[in-house]
């Protein structure tokens, strides 16, 4: 029965998806393709939990999707103590002056364009990402639950959510919360939609900037699986031939 519900909630989201953002993923392809054409790149950075993964590196993916990775490590060993005191939690997209640091050692350029994906759009690190990338030439497309951030108060000192401070809104549809079955006993809901769904809106959107490269009489280059015959020499060459040509 809880399977059956995530079936039906989740092709629920996905026809929204497709009812309602196919104009906002067609323009972002176009700026996309403009940008790939003019020698600019396409920076991803998502602060979620799927399109890191899932648009980078895969088989029928484009090479031409550059992910902004970020790492922030604390090591410090000590002997053994009893912890009298409870530690508040702080998360990377929470830091107060990250994104700053973030952008000046990145190679984004003027000229580029910056995705970014976060589900509630509320956080340090989205926002003044998009707001920077803005301000430095860049064009921003942001990928969110309008809805979810509408229920949801924002921590950057603007106030401002990221679906407020970007040049194109791609909505992911989900609901607040983010889960599709709420199971009574346990008083919850389980099984977000926002992988899914955020995937779903990634490959539509390649399969569009391809579409308008191929128009331009641009060969976009892709990967292929790395279980197929030549898929070494294929990839490989592939990618000089990107690192020439942008796309």
């Amino acid at each position: 029965m809880l399977m059956e519900e995530y079936f039906k909630n989740m092709k629920r989201i996905l026809e929204e998806i497709e009812a309602t953002q196919v104009n906002n993923i067609k323009y972002s392809a176009q700026v996309i393709v403009n940008s790939l054409i003019n020698g600019g790149i396409w920076h991803l950075l998502d602060t979620g939990h799927m399109l890191m993964y899932e648009a980078v590196g895969r088989a029928g993916g484009m090479m031409a999707v550059r992910p902004v990775r970020v790492s922030v490590e604390v090591s410090n060993p000590t002997r053994y103590r009893e912890a009298d005191i409870k530690k508040e939690k702080i998360y990377m997209d929470e830091i107060e002056g990250l994104p700053y640091y973030i952008f000046k050692k990145s190679n984004m350029q003027p000229g580029d364009v910056l995705m970014i994906g976060s589900v509630s759009g509320i956080n340090i690190l989205p926002v003044e990402m998009a707001i920077l990338a803005r301000q430095h030439g860049l064009t921003v497309i942001g990928l969110t639950s309008i809805k979810y951030s509408k229920f949801l108060k924002s921590t950057h000192r603007s106030g401002k959510k990221l679906y407020e401070v970007c040049d194109i809104v791609i909505d992911n549809c989900c609901d607040v919360g983010d889960a599709l079955v709420y199971v009574e006993q346990l008083k919850q809901g389980i099984c977000p939609a926002s992988g899914i769904a955020a995937a779903y809106i990634m490959w539509a959107l390649q399969a569009e900037v391809i579409e308008l490269l191929l128009k331009e009489g641009k060969i976009p280059h892709i990967y292929i699986s790395n279980h197929m015959p030549g898929a070494d020499e294929h990839n490989t060459s592939a990618w000089l031939e990107y690192e020439k040509e942008g796309y």
